[in-house]
């Protein structure tokens, strides 16, 4: 494996115009003044593939937003990069070790889009590859700790990585007898559909059993081209999941995220979290409140079968993980039952013996 370009060009895959990384190259009527973005994108790099790109139709909408950089990124005094204390969970460089049978492996530090609220600032974008040294170590690491069954591929996106390079650390890995389970955390398919060729999908499916999230964020992601990008995933027999995170004025409404979610469905990927926004630099402006956040999720419930709501999750400062937040649906807990309130806000008793009770307690109850 040779470290990984910019320019390189992943197998099979067209050139479909200039990437935009500096602010002159947006349209007018995106960016009237690029030299008010020119000391954004000089600490905090900008790239938006000429196809998303495509998809903005106004300065402040919801996919501009995301991918176009903004001054308040400056303007934000939260200092810690890491607040997840990635750095001193990661054994090896590309390691993140957190959980006792799992590993992240960061094996590309280039995404087709970089948005502006992402969690690894601090390292995506800021140099043209991975070497190949890295990438040997973070295999040995794995090799040599036997309790680890699944490995997930992040970045960065490791769908930037040419065909060639992805098959040769998945072939890696599909070689230790003790890794069960692979993932791949990518955003090609809303930012780069173009790159899922039929090739690439036929390439991913010789590594079963292989899940892949996604991420999207807004439902004008969700395109012809993107549908095309999923299908030929899921035809292949991969599964899909979405991880999308809760932004101010993207998707925190009830409106946008059903109709993101009921999309997601119909292009056969599954909802699977919702993300608390992590508390980076340059991120304050995308903060939704914790309370709002679980109030979305409340309101999803009834206009959504159950397919369709993600869990809505938080990553711990510190380095405490991942963690469900849960929405006040119970209400009271009891020995026998449970009050429990549904999405009309009536409260229902639940009772926790198996009695034949259920259908003649589960109705409308009070508090006293």
């Amino acid at each position: 494996m040779q470290d990984v370009h910019e320019t390189s060009a992943p197998v099979g895959v067209t050139d479909a115009g200039p990437v935009i990384t500096r602010p002159e190259q947006l349209p007018g009527h995106l960016c009237p003044d690029p030299e008010i973005l020119r000391p954004v994108v000089r600490t905090l790099p900008m790239r938006i593939t000429p196809y998303f790109a495509s998809l903005i139709k106004a300065p402040l909408d919801a996919l501009a937003r995301q991918v176009i950089p903004d001054p308040l990124e400056l303007a934000d005094a939260c200092a810690d990069p890491d607040p997840l204390t990635e750095e001193t969970q990661s054994p090896v460089p590309l390691i993140i070790h957190r959980y006792p049978r799992r590993v992240l492996f960061l094996v590309s530090n280039l995404c087709a889009v970089y948005c502006r609220f992402c969690m690894r600032k601090r390292h995506v974008g800021k140099s043209t590859g991975i070497p190949r040294q890295a990438v040997q170590e973070g295999l040995a690491y794995i090799q040599g700790h036997r309790e680890i069954n699944e490995v997930v591929l992040s970045g960065g996106d490791p769908l930037m990585l040419s065909g060639n390079e992805l098959t040769d650390i998945l072939q890696a890995l599909r070689r230790m007898k003790h890794v069960r389970i692979l993932r791949i955390h990518t955003r090609i398919p809303s930012a780069w559909p173009q790159r899922i060729t039929s090739d690439l999908a036929r390439r991913l499916a010789s590594f079963q059993p292989l899940f892949i999230n996604l991420h999207f964020n807004h439902p004008d992601e969700i395109t012809a081209e993107a549908a095309l990008a999923c299908r030929r995933l899921a035809d292949a027999g991969i599964s899909l999941g979405s991880q999308t995170v809760l932004l101010k004025g993207i998707n925190d409404r009830p409106e946008a995220l059903q109709n993101l979610l009921e999309g997601l469905l119909c292009i056969r990927v599954k909802p699977y979290y919702l993300h608390q926004i992590d508390r980076v630099p340059g991120t304050a402006h995308f903060q939704v409140p914790l309370d709002r956040g679980l109030k979305l999720i409340a309101a999803l419930r009834g206009r959504l079968s159950g397919m369709a709501i993600p869990h809505f999750m938080i990553d711990l400062p510190g380095g405490g993980g991942k963690i469900e937040l849960l929405d006040d649906a119970i209400v009271q807990k009891n020995a026998d039952h449970w009050l429990i309130r549904n999405f009309q806000g009536r409260i229902f008793n639940y009772p926790l013996e198996d009695d034949g009770r259920f259908l003649e307690t589960a109705r409308d109850c009070k508090i006293e």
